[in-house]
């Protein structure tokens, strides 16, 4: 019988049991999804390889917007944040700059970004208004966002001022199309 013992620094134990504190207040359906972040994130502390999940999640009512965010729209309250897609090539998120409450946000401009161990990505709005909420947690768990980036990891919540934006926008279909088309080139 083989046994292996493998080596890890307390930061390093301490960030993968921290995603897995993300995961305990999963809902079901999120938990299978982020059980899997979990351990591809584990993985990675303990500079072990794997293989690209080779799957994105979508979420059917939301819609989303070619720069790779999403927005949930209950009547003029957008609630946005990045796809399942996004934090998926960005890898490991180390750092979420929010904008202030009460700030502008203007359709397809940055407000934002977030910073990975691969890469420094901005954050697009999906739709215009002001914003009216950040998402305080992230400051201290920017793993939020690869954990949980459809429900505990959203970033702003935004007061839509041009409901004719939402046009413009994807629906799950579509983006996930687009993502197909966007990973084969």
């Amino acid at each position: 019988m083989l046994h292996m013992v493998i080596l890890v620094s307390s930061q390093q134990l301490q960030a993968i049991i921290g995603v897995g504190e993300v995961i305990k207040h999963q809902q079901p359906a999120e938990m299978a999804m982020a059980s899997r972040l979990w351990a591809s994130k584990a993985a990675s502390f303990l500079k072990i390889s794997t293989f690209n999940r080779g799957f994105a999640a979508v979420v059917k009512d939301l819609k989303y917007a070619d720069s790779h965010e999403w927005a949930k729209i209950e009547g003029n309250s957008v609630t946005i944040g990045i796809t399942d897609h996004a934090q998926d090539h960005l890898g490991d998120v180390v750092y979420v700059e929010l904008p202030e409450v009460g700030s502008e946000v203007t359709q397809g401009n940055g407000f934002g970004a977030v910073e990975s161990v691969k890469a420094t990505s901005d954050i697009n709005s999906p739709v215009s208004g002001k914003v009216v909420q950040v998402n305080e947690k992230l400051s201290s768990s920017p793993g939020l966002v690869n954990g949980s980036p459809y429900e505990n990891g959203w970033i702003i919540k935004v007061e839509m001022s041009n409901a004719d934006e939402v046009k413009s926008l994807m629906d799950c279909d579509h983006y996930s199309k687009f993502c197909e088309e966007e990973d084969n080139h």
